[in-house]
Protein backbone atom coordinates (compact mmCIF):
# COMPACT_ATOMS: atom_id res chain seq x y z
CA UNK A 1 0.00 0.00 0.00
CA UNK A 2 0.74 3.55 -0.64
CA UNK A 3 2.29 6.02 2.54
CA UNK A 4 0.20 8.45 2.61
CA UNK A 5 2.57 11.52 2.78
CA UNK A 6 0.90 12.58 6.06
CA UNK A 7 2.36 9.16 7.91
CA UNK A 8 5.26 9.56 6.11
CA UNK A 9 6.91 12.36 8.79
CA UNK A 10 5.35 10.27 11.73
CA UNK A 11 7.20 7.71 10.47
CA UNK A 12 10.71 9.74 10.16
CA UNK A 13 9.88 10.70 14.12
CA UNK A 14 9.92 7.12 15.18
CA UNK A 15 12.83 5.87 13.11
CA UNK A 16 15.49 8.45 13.67
CA UNK A 17 13.75 11.23 16.57
CA UNK A 18 16.64 12.96 17.77
CA UNK A 19 18.22 13.34 14.09
CA UNK A 20 18.17 17.00 12.86
CA UNK A 21 15.36 17.36 10.22
CA UNK A 22 15.67 21.30 9.55
CA UNK A 23 17.86 24.05 11.03
CA UNK A 24 16.73 27.58 9.91
CA UNK A 25 18.34 30.85 10.81
CA UNK A 26 17.58 30.77 14.50
CA UNK A 27 17.63 26.80 15.39
CA UNK A 28 17.38 23.82 14.39
CA UNK A 29 14.51 20.99 14.87
CA UNK A 30 14.68 17.57 15.19
CA UNK A 31 12.18 14.69 13.22
CA UNK A 32 10.41 14.08 16.86
CA UNK A 33 9.94 17.71 17.07
CA UNK A 34 9.08 18.32 13.62
CA UNK A 35 6.43 16.03 13.49
CA UNK A 36 5.04 17.07 16.80
CA UNK A 37 4.79 20.76 15.94
CA UNK A 38 3.18 19.24 12.26
CA UNK A 39 0.11 17.37 14.74
CA UNK A 40 -0.41 20.56 16.62
CA UNK A 41 -0.85 22.61 13.71
CA UNK A 42 -3.46 19.64 12.10
CA UNK A 43 -5.06 19.32 15.06
CA UNK A 44 -5.29 23.46 14.75
CA UNK A 45 -6.50 23.52 11.03
CA UNK A 46 -8.97 21.10 11.37
CA UNK A 47 -10.76 23.21 13.70
CA UNK A 48 -10.56 25.68 11.01
CA UNK A 49 -12.85 23.60 8.78
CA UNK A 50 -10.00 22.52 6.86
CA UNK A 51 -10.62 19.00 5.41
CA UNK A 52 -9.33 16.57 3.14
CA UNK A 53 -8.81 18.27 -0.67
CA UNK A 54 -8.41 21.47 0.93
CA UNK A 55 -5.63 24.07 -0.09
CA UNK A 56 -3.63 25.55 3.39
CA UNK A 57 -1.98 28.49 1.68
CA UNK A 58 1.03 28.89 3.89
CA UNK A 59 2.58 32.62 3.73
CA UNK A 60 5.81 32.23 5.96
CA UNK A 61 9.48 33.10 5.27
CA UNK A 62 11.89 30.61 5.44
CA UNK A 63 11.59 28.59 8.57
CA UNK A 64 11.22 25.45 9.89
CA UNK A 65 7.73 25.70 10.79
CA UNK A 66 7.57 26.23 7.07
CA UNK A 67 7.53 22.38 7.11
CA UNK A 68 5.60 21.94 9.53
CA UNK A 69 3.05 23.58 8.10
CA UNK A 70 2.97 21.70 4.82
CA UNK A 71 3.48 18.30 6.65
CA UNK A 72 0.08 19.14 9.08
CA UNK A 73 -1.72 19.88 5.67
CA UNK A 74 -0.77 16.28 4.39
CA UNK A 75 -1.71 14.55 7.89
CA UNK A 76 -4.93 15.86 6.94
CA UNK A 77 -5.41 15.06 2.96
CA UNK A 78 -5.08 18.69 2.23
CA UNK A 79 -2.46 20.99 0.11
CA UNK A 80 0.09 22.88 0.74
CA UNK A 81 0.24 26.14 -1.12
CA UNK A 82 3.21 28.52 -0.31
CA UNK A 83 2.80 31.84 -1.21
CA UNK A 84 5.29 34.51 -0.86
CA UNK A 85 5.31 36.42 2.74
CA UNK A 86 6.54 39.41 0.81
CA UNK A 87 3.58 39.58 -1.73
CA UNK A 88 2.02 43.70 -1.90
CA UNK A 89 -1.50 43.10 -0.48
CA UNK A 90 -3.11 43.54 -3.77
CA UNK A 91 -1.01 40.53 -4.71
CA UNK A 92 -1.88 38.58 -1.97
CA UNK A 93 -5.85 39.11 -2.19
CA UNK A 94 -5.58 38.16 -6.13
CA UNK A 95 -3.78 34.77 -5.19
CA UNK A 96 -6.36 34.13 -2.07
CA UNK A 97 -9.46 34.81 -4.41
CA UNK A 98 -8.28 32.23 -6.65
CA UNK A 99 -7.19 29.86 -3.79
CA UNK A 100 -10.12 31.03 -1.22
CA UNK A 101 -8.82 28.33 1.64
CA UNK A 102 -10.22 27.79 4.77
CA UNK A 103 -6.64 28.63 6.70
CA UNK A 104 -3.72 31.51 5.78
CA UNK A 105 -1.14 31.03 8.04
CA UNK A 106 1.72 33.67 8.56
CA UNK A 107 0.60 36.98 7.24
CA UNK A 108 2.94 39.91 8.49
CA UNK A 109 2.53 42.03 10.93
CA UNK A 110 0.03 45.01 10.36
CA UNK A 111 -1.35 43.03 6.98
CA UNK A 112 -5.12 43.64 6.43
CA UNK A 113 -7.36 40.32 7.34
CA UNK A 114 -9.19 42.15 4.41
CA UNK A 115 -6.98 40.62 1.94
CA UNK A 116 -8.55 36.97 2.49
CA UNK A 117 -12.07 35.96 1.08
CA UNK A 118 -15.14 35.91 3.21
CA UNK A 119 -14.66 32.50 4.99
CA UNK A 120 -11.09 32.47 5.48
CA UNK A 121 -9.34 31.92 8.58
CA UNK A 122 -6.01 34.28 8.66
CA UNK A 123 -3.41 33.38 11.30
CA UNK A 124 -0.38 35.92 11.83
CA UNK A 125 3.04 35.12 11.52
CA UNK A 126 4.49 33.86 15.14
CA UNK A 127 1.17 32.31 15.87
CA UNK A 128 1.71 29.12 17.36
CA UNK A 129 -0.60 26.46 16.97
CA UNK A 130 -2.42 25.09 20.31
CA UNK A 131 -3.37 21.69 19.72
CA UNK A 132 -2.08 18.19 20.75
CA UNK A 133 1.44 16.80 19.42
CA UNK A 134 -0.99 13.45 18.71
CA UNK A 135 -1.45 12.65 14.90
CA UNK A 136 -4.97 13.20 13.79
CA UNK A 137 -6.57 10.56 12.39
CA UNK A 138 -5.60 8.82 9.26
CA UNK A 139 -6.97 10.05 6.08
CA UNK A 140 -6.48 9.00 2.17
CA UNK A 141 -3.73 11.10 0.64
CA UNK A 142 -4.40 14.26 -0.58
CA UNK A 143 -5.38 14.69 -4.21
CA UNK A 144 -2.51 16.98 -4.95
CA UNK A 145 0.61 17.19 -3.07
CA UNK A 146 1.18 20.85 -3.43
CA UNK A 147 -0.04 23.73 -5.10
CA UNK A 148 3.06 26.83 -5.83
CA UNK A 149 1.64 29.85 -7.26
CA UNK A 150 3.51 31.70 -10.21
CA UNK A 151 2.25 34.99 -11.67
CA UNK A 152 3.89 34.19 -15.24
CA UNK A 153 4.61 37.04 -17.15
CA UNK A 154 1.34 38.36 -17.43
CA UNK A 155 1.56 38.89 -13.27
CA UNK A 156 -1.96 37.31 -13.27
CA UNK A 157 -1.42 34.56 -10.67
CA UNK A 158 -2.37 31.36 -11.59
CA UNK A 159 -1.91 28.07 -9.06
CA UNK A 160 -0.50 25.07 -10.25
CA UNK A 161 -1.75 21.91 -8.33
CA UNK A 162 0.60 18.94 -8.50
CA UNK A 163 -1.37 15.84 -10.71
CA UNK A 164 -0.22 13.52 -8.39
CA UNK A 165 -1.76 12.17 -5.36
CA UNK A 166 0.23 13.02 -2.05
CA UNK A 167 2.04 9.83 -1.38
CA UNK A 168 5.44 8.98 -0.37
CA UNK A 169 6.10 6.58 -3.62
CA UNK A 170 5.00 9.03 -5.75
CA UNK A 171 6.35 12.00 -4.59
CA UNK A 172 9.71 10.94 -4.17
CA UNK A 173 10.16 8.64 -7.37
CA UNK A 174 12.27 11.38 -8.93
CA UNK A 175 14.72 12.17 -5.93
CA UNK A 176 17.28 9.77 -7.90
CA UNK A 177 17.07 11.56 -11.40
CA UNK A 178 18.11 14.85 -9.03
CA UNK A 179 20.47 12.69 -7.07
CA UNK A 180 18.72 13.41 -3.98
CA UNK A 181 19.96 10.35 -1.90
CA UNK A 182 18.65 9.44 1.74
CA UNK A 183 19.79 10.70 4.93
CA UNK A 184 22.11 13.33 3.28
CA UNK A 185 22.35 17.39 4.30
CA UNK A 186 20.34 19.57 1.74
CA UNK A 187 20.93 22.96 1.43
CA UNK A 188 18.37 25.20 0.64
CA UNK A 189 19.26 28.68 -0.85
CA UNK A 190 16.15 30.27 -2.39
CA UNK A 191 12.39 30.69 -1.12
CA UNK A 192 9.97 28.15 -0.31
CA UNK A 193 7.38 30.08 -1.87
CA UNK A 194 8.74 28.92 -5.31
CA UNK A 195 8.11 25.61 -7.06
CA UNK A 196 11.62 24.18 -7.54
CA UNK A 197 13.22 25.18 -3.73
CA UNK A 198 10.19 23.76 -2.04
CA UNK A 199 9.91 21.06 -4.43
CA UNK A 200 13.73 19.74 -4.14
CA UNK A 201 13.74 20.48 -0.18
CA UNK A 202 10.62 18.40 0.13
CA UNK A 203 12.16 15.59 -1.19
CA UNK A 204 15.36 15.99 0.80
CA UNK A 205 12.55 16.18 3.59
CA UNK A 206 11.26 12.93 2.63
CA UNK A 207 13.69 10.99 1.90
CA UNK A 208 15.46 11.70 5.45
CA UNK A 209 18.03 14.41 4.92
CA UNK A 210 18.39 17.71 7.11
CA UNK A 211 17.33 20.84 5.32
CA UNK A 212 19.21 23.55 5.88
CA UNK A 213 17.34 26.83 5.23
CA UNK A 214 18.54 30.56 4.64
CA UNK A 215 16.80 33.17 5.40
CA UNK A 216 17.71 35.43 2.35
CA UNK A 217 20.67 34.70 0.15
CA UNK A 218 24.06 35.40 0.92
CA UNK A 219 27.46 34.05 -1.08
CA UNK A 220 29.67 33.73 1.63
CA UNK A 221 27.50 32.36 3.93
CA UNK A 222 26.17 30.07 1.77
CA UNK A 223 29.52 28.25 1.09
CA UNK A 224 30.48 28.47 4.83
CA UNK A 225 26.46 26.64 5.82
CA UNK A 226 27.59 24.06 3.22
CA UNK A 227 31.36 23.89 4.72
CA UNK A 228 29.84 23.58 8.76
CA UNK A 229 26.78 21.20 7.86
CA UNK A 230 29.07 18.89 5.18
CA UNK A 231 26.43 19.74 2.60
CA UNK A 232 26.01 16.96 0.60
CA UNK A 233 23.45 18.41 -1.84
CA UNK A 234 23.16 22.01 -2.78
CA UNK A 235 19.69 23.94 -5.15
CA UNK A 236 21.20 27.14 -6.61
CA UNK A 237 20.15 29.10 -9.24
CA UNK A 238 22.84 31.06 -12.05
CA UNK A 239 22.60 34.35 -10.46
CA UNK A 240 23.79 32.68 -6.76
CA UNK A 241 26.40 30.73 -8.48
CA UNK A 242 27.64 33.91 -9.86
CA UNK A 243 28.13 35.16 -6.64
CA UNK A 244 29.33 32.23 -5.12
CA UNK A 245 32.04 31.70 -7.91
CA UNK A 246 33.28 35.34 -7.60
CA UNK A 247 34.45 35.21 -3.30
CA UNK A 248 37.76 35.54 -2.86
CA UNK A 249 37.90 31.82 -0.94
CA UNK A 250 35.89 29.09 -1.78
CA UNK A 251 36.54 25.83 -0.05
CA UNK A 252 36.59 22.43 -1.57
CA UNK A 253 33.90 21.50 0.02
CA UNK A 254 34.68 17.77 0.13
CA UNK A 255 31.09 16.27 1.64
CA UNK A 256 29.14 17.44 -1.61
CA UNK A 257 28.07 15.44 -4.11
CA UNK A 258 25.59 17.44 -6.03
CA UNK A 259 25.21 21.39 -6.72
CA UNK A 260 22.02 21.47 -8.82
CA UNK A 261 20.99 24.76 -10.98
CA UNK A 262 17.12 25.18 -12.82
CA UNK A 263 15.05 27.71 -12.96
CA UNK A 264 16.85 30.68 -15.56
CA UNK A 265 19.51 29.73 -17.92
CA UNK A 266 22.87 29.65 -16.44
CA UNK A 267 25.39 32.20 -18.35
CA UNK A 268 28.46 29.93 -19.66
CA UNK A 269 31.06 31.96 -18.05
CA UNK A 270 29.03 31.14 -14.96
CA UNK A 271 28.75 27.46 -15.32
CA UNK A 272 32.63 26.80 -16.57
CA UNK A 273 33.37 28.78 -13.41
CA UNK A 274 31.72 26.35 -11.27
CA UNK A 275 32.99 23.13 -13.13
CA UNK A 276 36.15 24.17 -12.07
CA UNK A 277 35.27 24.77 -8.28
CA UNK A 278 33.54 21.57 -7.92
CA UNK A 279 34.56 19.49 -10.70
CA UNK A 280 32.31 18.61 -13.76
CA UNK A 281 31.08 15.28 -11.63
CA UNK A 282 29.40 17.36 -8.64
CA UNK A 283 26.97 19.65 -11.34
CA UNK A 284 24.03 18.58 -12.02
CA UNK A 285 21.37 21.13 -14.01
CA UNK A 286 17.85 20.63 -14.96
CA UNK A 287 15.04 21.87 -17.50
CA UNK A 288 11.30 21.71 -16.47
CA UNK A 289 8.57 23.65 -15.71
CA UNK A 290 5.99 23.78 -12.04
CA UNK A 291 3.69 22.00 -14.72
CA UNK A 292 6.24 19.31 -15.02
CA UNK A 293 4.98 17.87 -17.97
CA UNK A 294 8.91 16.93 -19.10
CA UNK A 295 12.40 17.43 -18.16
CA UNK A 296 15.87 17.40 -19.38
CA UNK A 297 18.89 17.13 -16.99
CA UNK A 298 22.80 17.11 -18.16
CA UNK A 299 25.65 16.80 -16.27
CA UNK A 300 28.52 19.38 -16.21
CA UNK A 301 31.03 16.44 -17.78
CA UNK A 302 28.20 16.46 -20.60
CA UNK A 303 27.82 20.27 -20.57
CA UNK A 304 31.68 20.60 -21.03
CA UNK A 305 31.08 18.49 -24.77
CA UNK A 306 27.53 20.50 -25.38
CA UNK A 307 28.23 23.91 -23.66
CA UNK A 308 25.08 26.01 -22.97
CA UNK A 309 23.07 23.06 -23.62
CA UNK A 310 19.97 22.39 -20.70
CA UNK A 311 20.45 18.07 -21.16
CA UNK A 312 18.66 15.60 -23.22
CA UNK A 313 14.97 14.60 -22.22
CA UNK A 314 15.07 12.57 -19.20
CA UNK A 315 11.30 12.61 -18.80
CA UNK A 316 8.17 12.81 -20.89
CA UNK A 317 8.49 14.29 -24.31
CA UNK A 318 10.21 17.37 -25.81
CA UNK A 319 10.07 18.88 -29.42
CA UNK A 320 10.80 22.36 -31.10
CA UNK A 321 8.48 23.47 -33.49
CA UNK A 322 8.19 27.24 -35.27
CA UNK A 323 6.54 29.93 -33.49
CA UNK A 324 4.73 30.22 -36.77
CA UNK A 325 1.29 27.92 -36.35
CA UNK A 326 0.44 27.45 -40.02
CA UNK A 327 3.70 26.37 -40.31
CA UNK A 328 2.49 22.97 -38.94
CA UNK A 329 6.53 21.01 -38.57
CA UNK A 330 8.95 20.00 -36.15
CA UNK A 331 12.36 22.54 -36.65
CA UNK A 332 15.59 20.87 -37.93
CA UNK A 333 18.06 20.83 -36.11
CA UNK A 334 19.65 23.66 -35.11
CA UNK A 335 16.39 25.70 -36.02
CA UNK A 336 14.84 28.26 -33.31
CA UNK A 337 11.22 27.45 -32.48
CA UNK A 338 8.84 27.24 -29.69
CA UNK A 339 9.66 24.50 -26.74
CA UNK A 340 6.54 21.96 -26.69
CA UNK A 341 6.29 19.32 -24.40
CA UNK A 342 4.33 16.42 -23.39
CA UNK A 343 4.01 13.99 -20.50
CA UNK A 344 3.96 10.32 -20.95
CA UNK A 345 0.80 8.96 -22.18
CA UNK A 346 -2.23 8.57 -19.60
CA UNK A 347 -0.09 10.71 -17.20
CA UNK A 348 -1.40 14.30 -15.72
CA UNK A 349 1.16 16.36 -13.58
CA UNK A 350 -0.48 19.26 -12.70
CA UNK A 351 -3.70 21.51 -12.90
CA UNK A 352 -4.30 25.14 -13.24
CA UNK A 353 -6.46 27.55 -10.87
CA UNK A 354 -6.53 31.04 -12.55
CA UNK A 355 -5.26 30.26 -15.81
CA UNK A 356 -5.75 28.05 -19.04
CA UNK A 357 -2.86 26.07 -20.52
CA UNK A 358 -1.51 26.83 -24.09
CA UNK A 359 -2.18 23.33 -25.16
CA UNK A 360 -2.71 21.89 -29.07
CA UNK A 361 -5.18 19.44 -29.51
CA UNK A 362 -2.73 16.45 -29.78
CA UNK A 363 -1.90 17.07 -25.76
CA UNK A 364 1.24 18.77 -26.76
CA UNK A 365 1.46 22.08 -24.01
CA UNK A 366 4.09 25.61 -24.40
CA UNK A 367 5.00 27.49 -21.52
CA UNK A 368 6.86 30.08 -23.97
CA UNK A 369 9.98 28.55 -23.97
CA UNK A 370 12.43 29.27 -27.13
CA UNK A 371 15.18 27.03 -28.30
CA UNK A 372 16.18 24.36 -30.48
CA UNK A 373 18.13 20.63 -30.90
CA UNK A 374 21.48 19.54 -31.42
CA UNK A 375 22.35 16.49 -33.53
CA UNK A 376 22.45 14.63 -30.15
CA UNK A 377 19.69 15.38 -29.44
CA UNK A 378 20.25 18.07 -26.46
CA UNK A 379 17.93 20.96 -25.92
CA UNK A 380 19.29 24.66 -25.72
CA UNK A 381 16.89 27.75 -24.49
CA UNK A 382 16.71 31.13 -26.35
CA UNK A 383 14.89 32.74 -24.00
CA UNK A 384 11.01 32.74 -23.18
CA UNK A 385 8.65 33.93 -26.70
CA UNK A 386 7.61 36.56 -24.68
CA UNK A 387 10.62 38.31 -23.95
CA UNK A 388 12.32 38.41 -27.75
CA UNK A 389 13.01 41.22 -29.20
CA UNK A 390 12.98 41.80 -32.94
CA UNK A 391 15.30 44.56 -33.94
CA UNK A 392 14.79 44.82 -37.66
CA UNK A 393 13.78 41.97 -37.99
CA UNK A 394 16.30 39.82 -36.52
CA UNK A 395 15.35 37.96 -33.04
CA UNK A 396 17.61 39.03 -30.37
CA UNK A 397 17.06 36.84 -27.51
CA UNK A 398 17.88 38.54 -23.75
CA UNK A 399 19.23 35.91 -21.94
CA UNK A 400 22.10 35.56 -24.27
CA UNK A 401 22.64 39.66 -23.71
CA UNK A 402 22.73 39.17 -20.69
CA UNK A 403 25.00 36.58 -20.33
CA UNK A 404 27.62 38.26 -22.88
CA UNK A 405 26.99 41.59 -20.32
CA UNK A 406 27.65 39.74 -17.19
CA UNK A 407 31.18 38.47 -18.47
CA UNK A 408 32.08 41.86 -17.17
CA UNK A 409 34.08 42.17 -14.26
CA UNK A 410 32.10 44.98 -12.56
CA UNK A 411 28.48 44.10 -13.07
CA UNK A 412 26.90 42.18 -10.61
CA UNK A 413 23.37 41.52 -12.41
CA UNK A 414 21.84 42.67 -15.84
CA UNK A 415 18.60 42.18 -17.59
CA UNK A 416 17.95 43.41 -20.77
CA UNK A 417 14.26 44.90 -22.28
CA UNK A 418 13.08 46.11 -25.66
CA UNK A 419 12.48 50.26 -26.34
CA UNK A 420 11.01 51.14 -29.21
CA UNK A 421 13.26 52.50 -32.16
CA UNK A 422 11.71 54.24 -35.20
CA UNK A 423 13.77 52.94 -37.18
CA UNK A 424 13.95 48.88 -36.30
CA UNK A 425 11.27 48.55 -34.62
CA UNK A 426 12.89 47.86 -31.17
CA UNK A 427 16.32 47.77 -29.60
CA UNK A 428 17.91 46.32 -26.60
CA UNK A 429 18.48 48.22 -23.21
CA UNK A 430 20.60 46.86 -20.65
CA UNK A 431 19.51 47.76 -16.74
CA UNK A 432 22.84 46.57 -14.46
CA UNK A 433 23.88 46.55 -11.21
CA UNK A 434 27.84 46.99 -10.51
CA UNK A 435 29.99 47.03 -7.93
CA UNK A 436 32.48 49.49 -9.24
CA UNK A 437 32.22 52.53 -11.47
CA UNK A 438 32.17 51.78 -15.43
CA UNK A 439 31.63 53.68 -17.99
CA UNK A 440 29.17 53.54 -20.85
CA UNK A 441 32.06 53.39 -23.28
CA UNK A 442 33.54 50.83 -21.59
CA UNK A 443 30.37 48.71 -21.26
CA UNK A 444 29.82 49.28 -25.25
CA UNK A 445 33.39 47.93 -25.78
CA UNK A 446 33.02 45.19 -23.54
CA UNK A 447 29.58 44.02 -25.72
CA UNK A 448 30.91 45.02 -29.29
CA UNK A 449 33.48 42.22 -28.81
CA UNK A 450 30.62 39.51 -28.11
CA UNK A 451 27.64 40.32 -29.70
CA UNK A 452 26.96 41.16 -33.32
CA UNK A 453 25.07 44.87 -33.93
CA UNK A 454 21.44 43.88 -33.69
CA UNK A 455 21.58 42.60 -30.37
CA UNK A 456 24.43 45.06 -28.40
CA UNK A 457 22.50 47.53 -25.93
CA UNK A 458 21.76 50.78 -26.97
CA UNK A 459 21.56 52.18 -23.35
CA UNK A 460 22.49 51.85 -20.42
CA UNK A 461 20.73 52.45 -16.95
CA UNK A 462 21.82 51.46 -13.44
CA UNK A 463 20.11 49.84 -10.64
CA UNK A 464 21.18 51.01 -6.82
CA UNK A 465 20.15 47.20 -5.89
CA UNK A 466 20.13 43.23 -7.35
CA UNK A 467 18.00 43.02 -10.26
CA UNK A 468 16.74 39.50 -9.55
CA UNK A 469 14.97 38.04 -6.55
CA UNK A 470 16.75 35.21 -4.46
CA UNK A 471 15.04 32.57 -6.87
CA UNK A 472 16.40 34.42 -9.76
CA UNK A 473 13.32 35.90 -11.04
CA UNK A 474 12.60 39.18 -12.58
CA UNK A 475 9.62 40.91 -14.13
CA UNK A 476 10.99 42.55 -17.18
CA UNK A 477 7.92 44.13 -17.78
CA UNK A 478 8.33 46.25 -14.42
CA UNK A 479 11.82 47.64 -16.15
CA UNK A 480 10.18 48.47 -19.67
Amino acid sequence: MPEPLGETSTRLAATHPDRPAVTDDTSTWTFARLDAHADRWAHELAGHGVAHGDLVSIALPNVAGHYALTLAAWKLGAVPQPLSHRLAPGELAAVLEVVRPPVVAGLAPGTDPAVAPEGTTVLPLGHEPTGPATPPPPVPPPPAWKAPTSGGSTGRPKVILAGEPGTFETVTARAPVYRIEPDGTFLCTAPLCHNAPYLFSLLGLLTGNHVVLMGRFDAARAVELAATHAATWIYAVPTMMRRMVMLAERPALPALRTLFHIGAPCPPAVKRAVIDWLGPDRVLEGYAGTEAQARTTITGREWLEHPGSVGRVTGGEIEVRPVDPADDRVCAVGEVGEVWLRPEPGRVTYRYLGAEPRRRPDGWESLGDMGWFDAHGYLYLADRAADMIVVGGQNVYPAEVEAAVLEHPAVVSAVVVPAPDDDLGSVPHAVVQTDRDVTDAELDAHVAARLSPAKRPRAWRRSEGPLRDDAGKVRRSSLR
